[in-house]
């Protein structure tokens, strides 16, 4: 959907055990958490190609071998998440 806002919120919650979520199941199917580290190693850092009908169309963040593939916007933010706040080990 174009004209779309998204504002991702990073927070520290505390332990996560201590936590009751209750996100819309109609926007989120389950949460998950990746630590840090596990972002950070590249053999878990890849990226998607996508291709349009004229050829070669644009290049997005994957995240690898956590309990589910973290991809499309998700990925992205996470990724600029990771550049500001691990500058220069991401």
């Amino acid at each position: 959907q174009q004209g779309m806002t998204v504002a991702p919120v990073v927070a520290n919650l505390g332990p996560l055990e201590a936590l009751t979520l209750t996100p819309n199941p109609d926007e989120v199917e389950e949460v998950f958490t990746l630590p840090l580290a596990h972002l950070l190693r590249e053999e878990n850092q890849g990226y998607t190609h996508f291709r349009t009908a004229t050829g070669y169309g644009y290049t997005l963040p994957v995240f690898l071998n956590g309990p589910h593939r973290v991809w499309g916007l998700t990925a992205i933010v996470t990724e600029l998440t990771l550049e500001l706040l691990l500058p220069g080990q991401y």
